[in-house]
Formats: C-alpha cells, sequence, structure tokens
C-alpha cells in the first residue's frame, strides 16, 4: 500500500515553511528569540491541529496531529535557518512588524 498524502497534509507543510515569515511580522527585532521560538511552537501547534481536524479520515488522532505539530515546528525552524534568514526575507518580516506597531502608536 502506497501512502497518500492528502491536500491538508502539503498545506499544513506549506504553511509551516510560511510561519518564521509571520512570526517576523508580528514581532520586533528586538522582541527576545525565546518569545519567538514560543510564538513559533504555538502557531505550528495550530497548524498541526487544524491539519489533523482538516484530514480526520476515519476519526480525530491526537498522536497524528502531535506528530504534524512536531513536523510544522521542524520545518518552520528550518525553513527560518536555511532559507529565510539567509535570503534577508526574516529581517525584512521585522522591519514591517516594526513600522506597523509606529504607525498605531
Amino acid at each position: 500500500m502506497q501512502p497518500n498524502l492528502d491536500t491538508a497534509y502539503w498545506l499544513g507543510l506549506a504553511i509551516s515553511v510560511v510561519l518564521p515569515v509571520l512570526v517576523g511580522l508580528v514581532t520586533t527585532r528586538i522582541t527576545h528569540a525565546g518569545r519567538k521560538a514560543v510564538l513559533l511552537l504555538l502557531l505550528a501547534a495550530l497548524n498541526g491541529f487544524l491539519v489533523e481536524l482538516a484530514n480526520a479520515g476515519d476519526g480525530y488522532h491526537v498522536g497524528s496531529a502531535v506528530v504534524l505539530w512536531a513536523v510544522s515546528f521542524g520545518t518552520g525552524v528550518l525553513a527560518h535557518f536555511g532559507l529565510w534568514k539567509p535570503t534577508g526575507v526574516s529581517a525584512k518580516a521585522q522591519d514591517i512588524g516594526r513600522a506597523s506597531i509606529h504607525d498605531a502608536a
């Protein structure tokens, strides 16, 4: 039997790659790295549990959601350090986040 990855899983994986940019948009450069990591962890959890909900099939499995959470967080961290940070996208997202905060003040 071949594994079948449904659309929900692929969408969840794509969202995982973009999560670090989202974290950058809602934080600033002076935000502690630990807070950013916790925010990424929470967003990855939301992603993992929603993907399992969207693709529950014969029932919702919390164990699968936890695995999806871990994959989402790992993918987000790897995307941040391997793609977004070296290309400067992370810094630009932080600048946008900072500009939004100053505009609101």
